[in-house]
């Protein structure tokens, strides 16, 4: 069995736009919430989400690129830059063949779609569309973007599950690196949502949270008064490898790929079964693949939106996979960076991969009454980072039309 490992990675979050600042903001538990300031909110119930705090595209991009790019592909190149950087990758002695990229978003160039129907319908009816308006828009043109960057010729795609899909992303590397069809994948995921359609579209769905009066303690993940997301925006980005390629060009290794697993609740159009089913089977699976036991994981990312109905089920599901067992601990990180939607999975996974290197727990934040149910069943850390001894650590994600998507990161010990 081929191993694969984590190399290098990148974050632009609401919380950090860097690994570093990412991750440790995470330890702090601070709030990435605050008013939008992307787009007049008069007319719009909800007037907060988490966007990015001191990000100017220029500084990372000329004109003639920014013209070309839509900001979920700005943000890709961002992370991906950082990834490759931290992983002390030098493309021009490898063998670019056997490299590839798996990049996932959920709404792709949704901004630039956005932009030029407004600039369409609000002129004379003439259509003024920029030549790079379908490349801007197009879902899989990250994936591309990155690859023509670095001139790597491998596998190359972007899978969409909504908010599943950079955790299918991973997963989808980590299988092409241990069915030997690439040695180093280029993972993770994109998302640049805080707009307009985005916003009202999600709200008519009633599944943004409205607390207006108090944006950083909106995203509440388990607690009783809960009232829906708060839409965060970013990348996240990872390098996985086979093992030997890694131990070969003296790579740093940061923790190892075990077991992803997928599956579908095949129950409704928006909301995730009552009793977890998709779930159970998700997380089961991704258990047999990296051919351990519930027992044996220590840390659960939860995905956890702060839904009503959603959180619920999660925990149904966790309970039904691991038993009444307060020895695993289990946090939302998105309580602080928000719901990143297709980018969700990547900016966790490297939550659960940097818990496993620092032998820390990241906390669930805003969260005072938890779910009497399931409060007493596992471990939630609060407020603040918890040294624990962690060998394993899962990572969920769900998405609209029923899709499951559950991965597990192990402990690097050589």
């Amino acid at each position: 069995m081929r191993r694969v490992v984590v190399t290098g990675m990148g974050a632009l979050t609401p919380i950090g736009n860097n690994l570093e600042s990412y991750w440790s903001n995470l330890q702090n538990g601070v709030s990435g919430a605050a008013p939008i300031t992307k787009f007049d909110t008069t007319k719009f119930k909800k007037k907060f989400e988490c966007e990015f705090k001191n990000f100017d595209p220029k500084d990372h991009f000329d004109v003639k690129e920014l013209r070309k790019y839509d900001p979920f592909s700005q943000y890709a190149l961002v992370a991906v830059d950082e990834a490759v950087k931290d992983s002390a990758i030098d493309f021009d002695s490898l063998n670019k063949d056997r490299i590839g990229v798996i990049w996932g978003s959920g709404n792709g160039g949704i901004q630039t779609f956005q932009d030029q129907m407004k600039e369409y319908c609000d002129g004379d009816g003439t259509p003024r569309f920029t030549p790079f308006f379908i490349p801007r828009i197009l879902v899989d043109i990250a994936s591309g973007i990155i690859s023509i960057k670095y001139g790597l010729r491998g596998v190359n795609f972007c899978p969409v599950s909504a908010c599943a899909t950079s955790n299918t992303a991973m997963i989808e590397a980590f299988n092409y690196i241990k069915w030997g069809k690439a040695e180093m994948i280029i993972t993770g995921g994109s998302e640049a949502a805080i707009n307009e359609a985005a916003i009202g579209g999600f709200s008519s769905a009633k599944a943004l949270s409205t607390r207006n009066d108090s944006p950083e303690t909106a995203s509440r993940p388990f607690d009783v008064t809960r009232d829906g997301f708060v839409m965060g925006e970013g990348a996240g980005a990872m390098i996985l490898e086979e093992y030997e390629h890694a131990i070969k060009r003296g790579a740093k290794i940061y923790a190892e790929v075990v077991g992803g697993g997928m599956a579908a609740d095949a129950y409704h159009l928006t909301g995730t079964h009552p009793e977890g089913d998709g779930a159970v089977l998700g997380m089961n699976e991704a258990l047999r693949e990296a051919e351990i036991t519930a027992e044996k994981i220590d840390y659960i990312n939860m995905h956890a939106t702060s839904t009503p109905l959603g959180d619920n089920s999660e925990l149904i599901a966790a309970k039904r996979v691991f038993g009444e067992r307060n020895s695993v601990s289990i946090s939302a990180t998105k309580s602080m960076t928000g719901h990143l939607l297709g980018a969700a999975g990547a900016i966790e996974g490297i939550a659960c991969v940097m818990a496993l290197k620092d032998q820390l727990v990241p906390p669930t934040i805003n969260t005072t009454d938890i779910e009497p149910d399931f409060k007493d069943l596992f471990d939630f850390p609060m407020g603040k980072a918890k040294k624990k001894d962690l060998t394993y650590a899962m990572s969920n994600t769900f998405g609209f039309g029923g899709h499951i998507a559950s991965i597990i990161f192990k402990k690097f010990e050589g």
